[in-house]
């Protein structure tokens, strides 16, 4: 496996699309690295916990790591769709839908139906109208949706609810996407047939996800002042890192506060000994009409670690970039090779979608000079507040400088 030690001559596909991951139950998880060796950083586990987690002492002291078969966080999502072993793309397919169906990537309703649909189909066969279907889907629903859109009846009520019965909203989209899920063409569709189309149409759908294969870490932001009091305080959220950008997920509500490709950002860290453990994120926004400079303030002992993976993400990108004209395919053409690019897909852009940003729920500071707080200001653009951020030419951010004339409100 690419995450242990001890490898023998090239890694085969399911080496290269997948790492090892050690994760513990308060769901704190590292990739490891080639030169990990998972039995010493078992032995290191509470001293992990206690440098990155909030964890009280006694549940660290109780805390068992389990070793996982997790995807690559910087295998491409582009090559994903070149892979021709039905068993990798089984576990890629498994763990995606994990992660669909524990909301941790927030899905719309359309989006889980349709992710649910290729699930039924894998599981169940192809569809077959009738009954017997709509009771077998009803059986194991929170087999193929995420449990938010699994809500049913409790108690007497929901022990006399016969067969017949009418169909919950979700459980009805469900049916109705199941029922246009699309067999492969000269192919056998039966049951034992190859589920390589369907896993791989899986993925496809799952790769309009702009969060799509990142590594999850902890934190929380400050909440906007409400009331007339104007108390905040503080919300948990879960910072999403991919190669293609950071995305801060509301961990109660399971949607996207802020979205941010690399090249719309600024960052850096304080560590734990110059103040609270933080992660800076800096990006273009607008405040009453006027474009500024935003920083949203993300605590977390995970800081050092999210900082060093987005500086990781940038090079890799970078180095990939350079590489990409000299890369040829070699091998028969492909289904993959029929399929759209990344580039090309369209991306969920619904108003409303859970995927959007929503960033009347942070708390951030404004400014233009120095971190100032601001409220109206004449800008002019200038260099950025952090000197953390892609090459100039590279990326669309820009930032502001105010006038000579700054008027405060």
């Amino acid at each position: 496996m690419d995450g242990t030690e001890g490898n023998v001559g090239q890694p085969g596909p399911a080496e290269r699309s997948h790492r090892s991951s050690v994760s513990s139950v308060g769901a704190r998880e590292v990739q490891l690295k080639p030169k990990h060796q998972p039995y010493k950083l078992g032995r290191q586990w509470p001293e992990l916990l206690l440098r990155f987690t909030d964890a009280p002492d006694d549940d660290v002291a109780m805390d068992e790591p389990s070793l996982q078969f997790r995807r690559n966080v910087f295998f491409p999502k582009r090559r994903e769709l070149q892979i021709h072993d039905e068993e990798v793309l089984r576990l890629l397919y498994e763990e995606a839908k994990g992660n669909v169906l524990a909301a941790r990537y927030p899905c719309d309703v359309e989006d889980c139906e349709a992710l649910g649909a290729l699930v039924c189909r894998v599981q169940l066969g192809p569809y077959q109208p009738g009954q017997p279907t709509a009771c077998a889907v009803r059986e194991k629903l929170d087999s193929f949706l995420p449990a938010h859109l699994c809500k049913r009846g409790h108690g007497l009520f929901a022990a006399l609810r016969g067969r017949g019965a009418k169909a919950g909203p979700g459980e009805q989209g469900l049916l109705n996407a199941y029922c246009k899920v699309k067999e492969a063409a000269g192919g056998d569709s039966g049951r034992g047939a190859s589920l390589s189309t369907h896993y791989r149409a899986y993925l496809l759908k799952s790769h309009e996800l702009p969060f799509y294969g990142c590594a999850f870490f902890h934190g929380e932001v400050d909440k906007p002042a409400q009331g007339f009091l104007h108390r905040g305080g503080r919300k948990p959220v879960v910072v999403a890192i991919s190669l293609e950008g950071v995305h801060v997920i509301d961990s109660r509500e399971k949607h996207v506060l802020l979205g941010l490709r690399f090249q719309e950002l600024s960052w850096d860290h304080t560590s734990p000994e110059e103040e609270e453990s933080v992660l800076w994120l800096e990006f273009d926004g607008d405040n009453e009409g006027t474009p500024v400079n935003r920083l949203l303030k993300i605590y977390s002992k995970q800081a050092e670690l999210m900082s060093g993976l987005i500086e990781y993400c940038i090079e890799l990108n970078q180095t990939s970039e350079l590489a990409t004209p000299q890369e040829t395919v070699s091998g028969p053409p492909s289904a993959a090779s029929s399929l759209p690019s990344p580039a090309q897909r369209p991306q969920l852009q619904r108003q409303g979608s859970v995927v959007c940003s929503r960033l009347q729920h942070l708390s951030t500071i404004d400014y233009v000079e120095e971190g100032q707080q601001i409220k109206r200001v004449k800008p002019k653009r200038t260099t950025s507040f952090f000197s953390r951020q892609l090459s100039v030419g590279q990326g669309s951010y820009t930032v502001v400088q105010p006038a000579d004339s700054l008027e405060q409100g």
